[in-house]
């Protein structure tokens, strides 16, 4: 019998081909770290749109399936817009450690979306090392993240 204590935390990924390059490292990183991966797609470099793979992981944490989001394309923009577009997610595009930090604890981020052609593989796994094991601070910043909902 699985206790609430044993279940790991569930997190969706999801990418169009400019950010497939980063994906299974990204995947690999989370299940390492005994994450439970939902993989969106794509599987291979073939031109898709972006649209295709961040509004499955964006329904995802609505639902409550997923606790959490990564979305990659070539500038981040993209899918970070897409999944924005879905009630209570809060997808944050980052390209530094620190951002990913304050994404995290200021503005409850849900989703950490990537620019994989301005960002080394190795600072994408940072930036996702740091987001998933960064809680919400809450405190002042509950009622900012509550405002971005009106």
């Amino acid at each position: 019998m699985t206790t609430a204590t044993d279940e790991r935390i569930k997190i969706g990924i999801g990418c169009d081909h400019a950010g497939f390059p980063y994906k299974n490292a990204i995947i690999a990183f989370l299940e390492l770290q005994n994450f439970e991966v939902v993989d969106f797609g794509t599987h291979s470099l073939a031109s898709v749109d972006y649209p295709d793979f961040s509004h499955p992981v964006a329904k995802g944490i609505e639902r409550g399936e997923l606790s959490l989001g990564i979305l990659l394309c070539g500038s981040g923009n993209g899918v970070a817009m897409a999944a924005n577009k879905h009630a209570h997610i809060r997808a944050a595009l980052c390209w530094l450690p620190e951002l990913a930090l304050m994404a995290r604890t200021h503005n409850d981020a849900n989703i950490l979306a990537l620019p994989v052609r301005f960002v080394s593989e190795a600072l994408a796994l940072q930036m996702v090392e740091i987001f998933v094991n960064t809680a919400f601070e809450g405190g002042r910043h509950t009622r900012r993240v509550e405002k971005i909902e009106r």
